[in-house]
């Protein structure tokens, strides 16, 4: 019981902190974009966040969808990002809380201030002598089409992620193993132990 308290405790700790750096870092890098931009343009980077957050989202329900069984095959032919494909299965619970809701919440959030920035800027540029009258419809209706975007593109994304699993955690992995093995980056998912992965490859 304690042991499992304390790997939780650990788990949601360093999720917490590095859901803080990851904040700080898109908070930083959407300020900077929207600075001095027009409106469509911050109106594209407002639409990027949310596309962000259903991607991310699409891979963190794949992840808990997806079966490692038919990666095995690919892994024992030594397919590149196969190992990595496995390795997402086996920590499918880790995989699906980074992705849903640490990245999936902060693009949520980030995605939210961006619109009161465009708005403000759509106010500015078509506001004239009426501006908070335009500003307060402006504001519906971009927070709107924002808000409606986020929850139909998730709903699309969960669909799709369930039927295409296995395809969407094999590019991921295979994205995975580039970080890893071309840049010569630290494993970015613990790996596989190596017998278990011959058994359940012998086993199939």
């Amino acid at each position: 019981m304690n042991k499992v308290f304390n790997k939780s405790l650990k788990w949601s700790t360093g999720i917490a902190v590095i859901t803080l750096v990851l904040a700080a870092i898109f908070s930083v890098v959407s300020t900077f974009s929207l600075e001095g931009v027009n409106w469509a343009l911050g109106m594209i980077i407002v639409f990027l966040i949310v596309l962000i957050g259903v991607i991310f989202d699409i891979i963190g329900v794949a992840a808990t969808a997806s079966d490692e069984v038919p990666f095995h095959a690919m892994a024992s032919e030594k397919v590149k990002g196969a190992r990595q494909a496995i390795s997402i299965c086996r920590n499918a619970d880790r995989v699906a809380s980074f992705c849903n809701d640490v990245i999936g919440d902060i693009s949520g959030i980030i995605s939210g201030t961006a619109s009161a920035v465009v708005i403000v800027q759509l106010t500015q540029a078509f506001g004239g002598d009426d501006a908070t009258g335009f500003q307060y419809i402006v504001s519906i209706v971009f927070t709107s089409v924002v808000a409606a975007l986020t929850v139909g593109g998730k709903a699309f994304g969960k669909s799709f992620a369930i039927h295409f699993s296995t395809s969407i955690i094999f590019q991921v992995g295979r994205v995975i193993y580039f970080f890893e093995e071309r840049l010569k980056l630290k494993q970015l998912i613990s790996q596989p132990a190596g017998n278990k992965l011959k058994r359940n490859t012998k086993g199939k």
